[in-house]
């Protein structure tokens, strides 16, 4: 772990990094025999290390940002941006469907030190966004991917100046790239957006929100 992360944020990350490796025998077999959708929903699935690092980097250059995860999952992205806000002043709020995720992240983020840093919304995430506040500083997208589209549609209005958007599975898996190839062909094409595809873990979409950026057609 790097530096940066204090003990118990370490301690968590590790104990989640343990069970992305446990997974991996049990992930192989579903891909092999078709069952893959059957136990989606009970695997971590993360953004991974390095992904996680990366995000960590982006989300703690910013001051006290408003920091938007849009797929909480079982929480380990949210660990990420949760010590970054802390480190900054900021705050996270995550959005989940499913309560049983959700819950789970929230007692995750409990044993990190991080519960306080830490916004915990269940339900659809095209609605909630429309709640929101405007003046959004960061943004993961890493949800169903036909809802790449339309949550990028409901946060945008809602970004300030400079403000960062990682979305997560650009590359991996292959049978989800008719959705995020719609996605990256939608926010690059984004009045005052830039936007670049880097080659980390299952492929991550970088774009920055920038009102005196000519937009980005790449």
């Amino acid at each position: 772990m790097t530096n940066s992360i204090d003990a118990r944020v370490g301690e968590v990350l590790d104990e989640y990094h343990r069970r992305i490796e446990a997974e991996r025998p049990r992930m192989r077999r579903a891909a092999e025999d078709g069952t893959f959708g059957q136990i989606i929903d009970e695997l971590l699935l993360p953004v991974g290390p390095e992904s996680g690092r990366l995000i960590h980097i982006l989300a703690k250059s910013l001051k006290a940002p408003m920091i938007l995860e849009l797929g909480t999952s079982y929480g380990y992205s949210g660990i990420w941006l949760a010590d970054a806000a802390r480190a900054t002043g900021g705050r996270v709020t995550t959005m989940e469907l499913s309560p049983t995720k959700s819950e789970h992240a929230r007692q995750m983020s409990k044993k990190a030190g991080l519960a306080d840093f830490v916004d915990f919304r269940v339900g659809d995430a095209v609605q909630m966004i429309g709640e929101l506040p405007f003046g959004i500083d960061f943004v993961l997208v890493d949800l169903w991917k036909n809802l790449y589209v339309p949550c990028l549609e409901a946060f945008y209005p809602k970004l300030n100046p400079g403000a960062i958007i990682v979305s997560d599975n650009m590359i991996e898996p292959a049978g989800e790239r008719p959705a995020v190839m719609a996605y990256q062909k939608k926010i690059r094409a984004m009045p005052k957006m830039t936007s670049i595809l880097v080659p980390v873990g299952s492929g991550l979409e970088i774009s920055r929100f920038d009102e005196g950026a000519p937009s980005s057609d790449r």
